[in-house]
């Protein structure tokens, strides 16, 4: 669609899990307005800043809009046919002289918002017969694959919070009103928030920061970092001690009732409270208010998964929404139904099937943890990966050991990236393949329509033509499987054959569900609030919930350990890191809009006035921040919206390495948190980076030597 009269397109934003729906004023092939679509059934009109920055994106002449090739002196153009072939031969060349597993495969999260990659996956997967597969699952939610797995029996079965019936709303370890939800798609969440206090409903929020969500709460409580299965354990407890469980028609179909009741009657709030810093009254009275609801959900996100004991945080928070009846039922933690649904169209998933080479970590859903990767180019031998394919990612900014895995990268014989920029990964490519833009293709969002609080379903057709040739995802990895194919290749039947095929025999099918009914609602369809669907929709093989898995139940040993008097710091390492989300970030790219990164410097430092004075800090100083691989120079914001004993660092930032071609992001370049994030410290079951409750060292620069 190009035109010269003025019009309004409406479109969803792909920038976040949130999945706006965008109204968008063009005239004369120019966007003049983007504003939120009031009729979206999931967003109703909300919009952040992110979806207004969409048009930095698609005008930005950094952006890369047609196939380059690395060069002896840069970078230079080449055509499609002879980038593909390249690529193929390369990859070919590889595998056939290495094996397989010489191959190795990154998806950045901007993957999961495009329907194009998501329809050539499978395709791709099965393709390369990789054992070296890697994402950013494993950098912020493999705990929650993991009790999806074991207790429901699919790996993308998902209790959502029903945040629009709720009547209490726990939150711990997440920042939803800066995230409009994660693994919770809620567009508009402050909204959401207030609408429940309206209603009577009660928000509290525990976190070692006082958080954009919690200055919305009705309560917030610190809790030190990595302390989080002390308070989930204190909370079952007491749901137990107290006579407060309630799982009504739950018992019917779940089981290991004993096993979770004797385990919770070993951590009484008196015994796990003091190392977390809250008193075991408020303890005891958050799971009073908990059961007392009429519904209630707990919700637990970046920072109990980021730790050590990840996957038991996630177990137990389900437990607590299962063991009060707050699970499958309106107000609580509910599944979707989505108009094409991933526990039909997806393998259930499985755990441990082979381990990385190196360090032997666990393959979880066909995928290694990425905090083995750098290791895995660098370490010699057989199965040593030889070339990468990253598909919109960028790990060395997002992923642990940033500077290792930028070392390992540079070492590779090949590396091919979809990706329409030269950013801090793609600039050791080889060979770089641009998709079109977001706004240049039409787009179903498959993952988030089932991760959302409301079935909704909506396809965004493309506003602009792209440039001629270009190609999208979807066309970038079928020109180039079929290649690697060869002879076995097979006739795809396209896009929206393959998309429109999936929503008639989806849930809604008999119901007229179609692409072309999605295409005549732009809109969007409403399919109506969550539903009740257990025990029919659970796919364990006795349709049963198992609440005790025994990977579970022998990881809760670890927790002892936390129970320990607090242990004086070794070297002088006495804070503990946690990162930090904001409104106008999400992922590395995003820095080099305009919109996005004006006003102050959000790449600092926060550090409690107490630890501040400890060192001899001031506002705005630089200081330098150390763990065990590296440090960083970066400046200090003193705040008491962090606790004591704790320090708070974003990430994503990090863009003056040499050979970023991002203008924009250069200039607010910032510093790389993963340059000192620790790779050898993982979650203790699934291996995803543990990076929050790191312990770090933090010295003036004096102090330092510098």
């Amino acid at each position: 669609m190009t035109s010269t009269a003025a019009s309004t397109h409406y479109h969803a934003c792909m920038l976040c899990e949130a999945i706006c729906g965008l109204a968008i004023e063009v005239e004369d092939g120019r966007i003049r307005s983007i504003r939120g679509d009031e009729q979206d059934p999931l967003s109703q009109g909300h919009i952040c800043p992110k979806g207004v920055a969409l048009q930095d994106l698609h005008t930005d002449p950094d952006r890369l809009r047609q196939p380059v090739r690395r060069a002896a002196v840069g970078w230079e153009a080449i055509s499609w046919d002879e980038a593909l072939d390249e690529t193929a031969a390369a990859i070919a060349r590889i595998r056939d002289a290495r094996g397989k597993d010489a191959i190795g495969l990154y998806l950045g999260n901007p993957a999961a918002h495009q329907i194009g990659v998501a329809l050539q996956l499978s395709r791709l997967r099965r393709t390369l017969r990789t054992g070296n597969a890697y994402s950013a699952t494993s950098i912020d939610q493999l705990p929650h694959h993991m009790s999806s797995i074991f207790m429901f029996g699919h790996g993308l079965m998902f209790p959502i919070p029903d945040i629009d019936r709720t009547d209490h709303f726990l939150i711990i370890g997440g920042n939803p009103a800066a995230s409009n939800g994660s693994i919770m798609t809620a567009p508009g969440m402050k909204r959401r928030m207030k609408a429940a206090q309206k209603r009577g409903g009660k928000i509290v929020v525990v976190d070692p920061r006082y958080t954009e969500t919690a200055k919305l709460a009705d309560a917030h409580h610190f809790i030190r970092p990595g302390t989080d299965p002390l308070l989930l354990l204190g909370l079952l407890h007491t749901l137990f001690d107290e006579g407060l469980t309630a799982p009504g028609r739950l018992a019917d179909f779940s089981k290991g009732w004993a096993e979770i009741e004797a385990l919770a009657a070993a951590y009484p709030p008196e015994r796990t409270a003091p190392p977390t810093g809250m008193s075991a009254a408020a303890m005891r009275q958050m799971a009073r208010e908990f059961a007392a609801a009429e519904s209630a959900v707990c919700y637990g996100r970046i920072g109990p998964c980021q730790q050590t004991l990840g996957s038991v945080n996630s177990w137990l928070i389900n437990l607590i929404n299962i063991v009060s009846g707050n699970c499958d039922r309106p107000g609580g933690a509910m599944f979707t139904q989505p108009a094409i649904d991933l526990l039909q169209t997806s393998s259930p998933g499985r755990y441990g099937r082979w381990r990385s080479r190196v360090r032997g970590l666990p393959e979880v859903r066909s995928e290694l943890p990425v905090a083995a990767l750098a290791e895995e180019i660098l370490t010699e031998g057989e199965g040593q990966i030889k070339a990468m394919m990253l598909i919109a990612g960028n790990p060395v900014l997002s992923t642990p050991a940033g500077r290792r895995l930028d070392e390992a990268f540079s070492q590779l014989e090949f590396m091919v990236a979809i990706d329409f920029y030269i950013n801090e990964s793609t600039r050791h490519a080889h060979i770089i393949l641009p998709p079109t833009g977001g706004l240049e293709h039409s787009n179903y969002d498959l993952i988030f329509h089932a991760f959302a609080a409301r079935n909704t379903a909506r396809y965004s057709t493309a506003l602009f033509e792209p440039a001629l040739g270009a190609l999208g995802d979807y066309e970038i990895l079928d020109g180039l499987l079929k290649r690697l194919e060869g002879d076995a290749a097979r006739p795809q039947p396209g896009l929206e054959p393959t998309l429109d095929y999936l929503l008639r025999t989806g849930p809604y099918g008999k119901e007229g569900m179609s692409l072309e009914r999605l295409k005549q609602s732009p809109h969007g369809v409403d399919l109506g609030p969550l539903q009740p669907c257990l025990p029919e929709r659970l796919f364990t093989t006795d349709k049963q919930i198992d609440l005790a898995p025994e990977i579970f139940m022998g990881a809760v040993a670890a927790v002892n350990e936390l129970l320990d008097a607090e242990k004086p710091a070794a070297d002088g390492f006495d804070l503990t890191l946690i990162g930090r989300r904001h409104l106008r970030s999400n992922n590395t790219w995003m820095h080099n809009s305009p919109r996005l990164v004006k006003g102050a410097n959000r790449c600092t430092a926060l550090i409690h006035p107490d630890d501040a004075a400890a060192r001899g800090l001031t506002n705005e100083e630089t200081a330098v921040v150390s763990s065990r691989v590296g440090s960083i120079e970066i400046e200090i914001e003193i705040s008491d919206e962090v606790m004591p004993g704790v320090i708070s660092i974003p990430h994503g930032w990090g863009h003056d390495r040499e050979g970023v071609e991002l203008t924009v992001a250069r200039q607010h370049a910032g510093v790389s948190v993963n340059d000192i994030t620790d790779p050898a410290l993982v979650e203790s079951i699934s291996g995803q980076a543990a990076v929050n409750g790191m312990r770090v060292k933090v010295e003036r620069m004096q102090a330092n030597g510098s």
